[in-house]
C-alpha cells in the first residue's frame, strides 16, 4: 500500500509527539497541567490515527456537521423525517420536500428566457435548454448516439447490453424502464387511466390517448417528404415510407418471404403453421387475423360502412374505398424502381415487378407449367379440367 509523504509526516508526528511526551514523564521533573496537557496529546494522536487510517481504507468522513450527520443518518435508517400534508408522500431532505410540494401548489419558479416554459426544479430547466442549443453532452460510447440527459443515455445503453432490469412479478416479462413496465402491468389489472373527453374510451398509455385524440381533431403531423401523405403516429410513417425505398426487413425463416412490418410477417407465419385463431360465431369458418374475420362478419350483416363522398359507392373494408377513390383521383402512389411506371395498388406494382424479374410463383399441379399470377394459373388449370374451374 502507498503512503504520501503528508501521510508519512503525520504519522511522524504522531510518534515523534509520543517520544516527546514518554521523554518529558521519565525526566523527574515537576509538569504544570500534566493531566491537561497528556488529554490533550491523547485527543491529537487519535484524531491524526484516525485520519491516517480513512487514507489508508479510502474511507471519507462525510458527516462535517450536525445537520449533515442527522441527514446521513437518515439515508441509512430509512428515516424520512419530512411529511407532505397533502398526499402523505415522506422526503429524507427538507429541500426534497420543498421541490415535492411545488407539484399541489404549481409553483414553477425556473423559467427559460428563450420560450418562456417553466420547471419545479433549475435542473429541468437545464435538461429543457439544451433543445434551444441542441447540446447533447451524453454520449453512447457503443454506437455515438448523443442524448440530452444521462437518464436517456442509461436507457439507450440497454440497448446493447440487452438489460431489462424491470420485471413483471406475475407473468415475468422484462422491461428496460419503470415507465413501460407499469403500463404493462395494467394489462393485468384492466387499469385504463387515460381518458378521452370526446368519446370517453380510456387507454392505458398517455401516448395512446394523444394518438387517439387526433381521430377527433384530424391532426396527421407525420409527412411523407416523397408523396406528402400525412399520419397520425410516426410509426405509421416509417412504415409507409418503406413503400418508396422498398424496404421489407421481416423475413420468413421457413420461406424466406420478406415484409414490411413484424405483424404482416406473423400472418404469413400462419400460412406455414395452418393457424386460424379467430372464428365467425355464426358460420364457423375461421381466419388467421382478426381484421380479416372482422370484414367476413360484414357478408352476414351487409355491413357497408365506408362510402365514397364523390360518388356515394359503399364498401365493406376501408382499403377498397382507398383504392376506389383513386379512380377520381388519378393518384397512383406505387412506383416501378426499374421502369418507373405506377400503378393505384401495391399489388399490381408486385405484379409488374415479376415482368422484370421473370419470377413466376404460381405452378400447375399438374404439368409444373409456372405463371407470375395467381389468375392465370386459374385460366391454365382449365385445360386440364375441360373449362370447369378447379
Amino acid at each position: 500500500m502507498t503512503v504520501t509523504l503528508e501521510e508519512e509526516e503525520e504519522v511522524g508526528d504522531l510518534f515523534n509527539t509520543r517520544e516527546r511526551s514518554d521523554y518529558r514523564g521519565s525526566s523527574g521533573e515537576p509538569q504544570q497541567h500534566h493531566d491537561a496537557d497528556e488529554a490533550e496529546k491523547s485527543l491529537s494522536r487519535s484524531e491524526l490515527l484516525k485520519k491516517h487510517q480513512q487514507r489508508l481504507t479510502g474511507k471519507k468522513s462525510y458527516c462535517k456537521s450536525t445537520s449533515v450527520l442527522k441527514i446521513h443518518q437518515r439515508v441509512l435508517t430509512g428515516e424520512k423525517a419530512h411529511h407532505c400534508f397533502d398526499c402523505g408522500k415522506s422526503y429524507s431532505r427538507a429541500d426534497a420536500l420543498k421541490v415535492h410540494l411545488r407539484i399541489h401548489t404549481g409553483e414553477k419558479p425556473f423559467g427559460c428566457d428563450q420560450c418562456g416554459k417553466s420547471f419545479t426544479e433549475s435542473c429541468s430547466l437545464k435538461s429543457h435548454q439544451r433543445t434551444h442549443t441542441g447540446e447533447k453532452p451524453y454520449v453512447c460510447d457503443q454506437c455515438g448516439k448523443s442524448f440530452t440527459q444521462p437518464d436517456s443515455l442509461i436507457v439507450h445503453q440497454r440497448i446493447h447490453t440487452g438489460e431489462k432490469p424491470y420485471s413483471c412479478y406475475q407473468c415475468g416479462k422484462s422491461f428496460t424502464t419503470s415507465s413501460h413496465l407499469i403500463v404493462h402491468q395494467r394489462t393485468h389489472t384492466g387499469e385504463k387511466p387515460y381518458g378521452c373527453d370526446e368519446c370517453g374510451k380510456k387507454f392505458t398509455a398517455s401516448n395512446s390517448l394523444i394518438v387517439h385524440q387526433r381521430i377527433h381533431t384530424g391532426e396527421k403531423p407525420y409527412s411523407c417528404s416523397q408523396c406528402g401523405k400525412s399520419f397520425t403516429q410516426p410509426d405509421s410513417l416509417i412504415v409507409h415510407q418503406r413503400i418508396h425505398t422498398g424496404e421489407k426487413p421481416y423475413s420468413c425463416y421457413q420461406c424466406g418471404k420478406s415484409c414490411t412490418t413484424s405483424s404482416h410477417l406473423i400472418v404469413h407465419q400462419r400460412t406455414h403453421t395452418g393457424e386460424k385463431a379467430f372464428s365467425c360465431d355464426q358460420c364457423g369458418k375461421s381466419f388467421g387475423t382478426s381484421s380479416h374475420l372482422i370484414v367476413h362478419r360484414r357478408t352476414h350483416t351487409g355491413e357497408k360502412s365506408y362510402c365514397c363522398g364523390q360518388c356515394g359507392k359503399s364498401f365493406g373494408q376501408s382499403g377498397h374505398l382507398t383504392v376506389h377513390q383513386r379512380r377520381h383521383t388519378g393518384e397512383k402512389p406505387y412506383s416501378c424502381g426499374q421502369c418507373g411506371k405506377s400503378f393505384g395498388q401495391s399489388g399490381h406494382l408486385t405484379v409488374h415487378q415479376r415482368t422484370h424479374t421473370g419470377e413466376k410463383p404460381y405452378s400447375c399441379g399438374q404439368c409444373g407449367k409456372s405463371f407470375s399470377t395467381s389468375g392465370y394459373l386459374t385460366v391454365h388449370q382449365r385445360t386440364h379440367t375441360g373449362g370447369q374451374t378447379l
